[in-house]
Parts: C-alpha cells; structure tokens; sequence
C-alpha cells in the first residue's frame, strides 16, 4: 500500500480541514507531518464549525487512526485546549497518537518569536507568533526538547536548561516579559499530552502500510510558504512540500502513492510577502467579506486575489501533483467577471516562472471568464454546474496539465462532487 499526501498548493487555507474530513472515510489512517498551531484547518457538518490546529482532522471518525507525525510541533498548552474543546463530540481519543520526535513548543519560544518580529520592524515576517520558528531553531540547532522527553527523569533540569538560554536571548533583545501565567498552563500541557499514546510513528506508519492499511498525511500551510521553495524569507519554518511528508512521518519516497493538491479558486494571503494577483479596491474586499477570508488561528483578515496560474504550475511541479481538488468555487458565484493570471510582466518581459527575487515588481498578466452568477451549493454533480463554472475548470486543467478529482462548492462537508 501507498500512503496519499494531501496538502495545499497556495500560501495556506486552501481548505485542506474540510477535505480530509470528507476523504477520510476512504482511509485508516490520517497523520499530520509538518507544521504546529499556526495553522487552522476548518471542518463544518451538522451546522458545526470546528477548528484543529495540531490535532490531524480525521479525528472526528471514531474508527479511524489519527497520528501525530514527528515534523509537527506542538504547544502542551493549545493541545490541551483543543482536547478539551473536543471532548463534547465523544470523540475516541483512544486512536490518536502522538510521535516521540515532535518538538515541544515552550512559552520563551512564543516569546522569542514576538521579540524577533518586534525587532524587524517594519520587515517583519508577519509571524502568527506561536513560536514556530524559534522551534525549528532550536530542532536543527540540536536544541530542542521533544515529546518523549517528558518521559524522562530529568525533563524539568532538561525544561530549565532551554529555558534559561531562552532568557539570556529575551534580554539581549531587550524584551519585556512575565512567564508566570502561561509557563503554569504549560506544564498543565504537558501533563496531558502524557495522558496520550506517545509512539515512535515512523515504525507505525511503516507497519500499516505493510499491512496494507491506507494512510493519508496531511500537510499544513501551503506550498508557496515552504522554507526551502516558498517566497523566502516570508514562509513558514517546515517543508510545507510532498517531500515533508517523507522526512515529517519517516517513509521512503518509494512510499508515496498520490499526491492530492488543493486549490482555492482564488489566492489568499496572510502576513507579509509578495502576492502578485492581490487586490486592492471592492473586488478584493468582496472576495474577502463573501469568502469570509480571516484566519482560522489568527482571526487577521486575508489578502485576497485571482488565481495565480504560474504559481500553481510550481506548486505542481515540485509535489508532483498527481490530482487537483477545487475549493471555494462557490464564493465567485457572487461575480460577473473573473480574471485568472496566466503569465508575468516583469521588467517588460513576459514569462510564466517564478522569480527567483519574488520582491520584484510583478504586474500579472490576466484572462477574463464570464462569472455563472448561479447558487452552486446545491449541486451533486459536474452536470449540475453552470457551463461558465465548467469552462473555469477545464481551462485550468489544461492549462497545469493536473485533472480535478473533487469540487467543492460550500463549506459543509456534503457539499462536495467527486469528479
């Protein structure tokens, strides 16, 4: 058996929630492989929104196995909060575990990451400050404290160690702090992440597979927000990439089956970093208040744009993309016209690759589709789709050469075709 990744193709919410919860049922097991609380992953059913951040979003299938992965890094104290947010759903806490190697995120961490950003000023990053990079620092920095470590004997002198250099750096950067409060909630944390199976995943992740069993790794944020191959240095601190899911759960590439990207029908942003398509004037305000485009983690609203072929083709090239899902089809119902960039400008040449300096100027080069202007929430099957919607997809997937699998056209989890 293949495991199936399934991550995002833009710069994060591209609705990847609401997609694994409707995939779910095809798979025994769903794993997390990269990324911490800074992501959001929205699921609705039941006139019920909920929001994950660390949890994988097959939790919500009692019979399904829910992991963890050793790329993911992890706040005790919003761990402990989504448990406890979840416990009203009955949900069967006794199938989700949790990797040995993922990295604890500490309160200096949070700290750290809000004195960095306080720091670049007017440069900043655009941080969610839950400290995720400063803990992937100290993860290749050969620093950082793990889940298995809360295992051991001395963890509080492995706890205190971290911390006190945390604090020297804090001080240096002349950083006005108060641990008390949450270094209490903290360490309540920790004491429910013990409650938990802690596994060495990488070993059941390979033995389901051997068995036969399907898994499906989940990312987090997008691919254009990658460390090594987003819009740098405005990413995110992880492999956002297909390749995460390799290093991020420890499998072979020979391992990987398909490779499911998602695609919002428009681009959104959050923080800081060049977006070619964004729009300033009511289009882009529209697209925000209809698509109701404010984070998931962070409530900040969304930069919001056309669709961004060129960047897509990237995306797809370097995930090996193998199927695309359409999210969000039916938020430009609400347009006449809608514009998709086909091509950039760049210093009066025309060309469909990203930059290398993405801070150059980019004018987009577009091309306009009639808008269907038709309720599509409703519909069961590609048949029941305006021809104006049918047309937006097919020119898409010629364009990327990448198939549709799925279209999704609401956010409730039945409001979804299998294409």
């Amino acid at each position: 058996m293949k495991l199936d990744v399934l991550l995002g193709l833009q710069w994060g919410d591209e609705g990847k929630g609401k997609i694994v919860d409707v995939l779910t049922p095809k798979y025994d097991v769903i794993a997390r492989f990269q990324g911490g609380p800074n992501a959001g992953h929205s699921l609705e059913f039941n006139d019920i929104k909920h929001v994950l951040h660390t949890i994988p979003s097959g939790i919500f299938h009692p019979e399904k196995v829910n992991i963890i992965g050793n790329g993911v890094v992890i706040d005790p104290v919003i761990f402990r909060k989504e448990i406890e947010g979840l416990k009203k759903f009955n949900i069967n806490f006794n199938q989700l575990f949790i990797s040995k190697k993922a990295h604890l995120i500490l309160p200096t961490h949070r700290l750290l990451d809000a004195a960095s950003e306080a720091a670049k000023g007017a440069t900043k990053i655009g941080s969610t400050l839950k400290g995720i990079g400063p803990t992937y620092m100290d993860k290749t920095g050969r620093n950082g404290l793990r889940v298995g470590d809360i295992f051991a004997s001395d963890f509080q002198q492995r706890y205190d160690n971290l911390k006190n250099k945390h604090i020297e750096m804090l001080n240096n950067y002349n950083f006005k702090f108060d641990l008390t409060e949450y270094e209490a909630d903290w360490f309540r944390g920790v004491e429910s992440i013990r409650e938990f199976q802690a596994v060495d995943s990488e070993y059941m992740v390979n033995k389901f597979l051997a068995e036969d069993k399907s898994v499906l790794a989940e990312g987090a944020q997008g691919t254009l927000l990658d460390i090594d191959f987003g819009s740098y240095p405005y990413v995110t601190s992880s492999n956002t990439i297909c390749a995460g899911a390799c290093t991020g759960l420890g499998i072979g590439p020979n391992k990987v089956g398909e490779v499911l990207g998602i695609v919002k029908a428009y681009c959104t942003r959050v923080g800081s970093g060049p977006f070619p398509t964004e729009l300033f004037d009511e289009t882009g305000d529209k697209l925000r208040q209809v698509g109701r485009e404010f984070g998931a983690t962070t409530g900040r609203p969304r930069r919001c744009g056309w669709l961004d072929l060129p960047a897509l083709k990237y995306s797809i090239m370097i995930n090996g993309v193998t199927q695309m899902i359409l999210t969000k089809s039916d938020i430009l119902s609400e347009f006449d016209t809608i514009k998709v960039c086909v091509a950039y400008k760049i210093n009066g040449e025309v060309t469909e690759q990203l930059p290398y300096d993405v801070n150059l100027p980019i004018e987009p080069v577009y091309k306009e589709f009639k808008g269907w202007k038709k309720d599509i929430a409703k519909a069961t099957s590609m048949s029941d789709l305006p021809q104006e919607l049918v047309d937006y997809i097919r020119f898409v997937e010629d364009e990327v050469k990448v198939p549709f699998s799925i279209i999704s056209v609401g956010p409730d989890r039945k409001e979804t075709i299998f294409k």
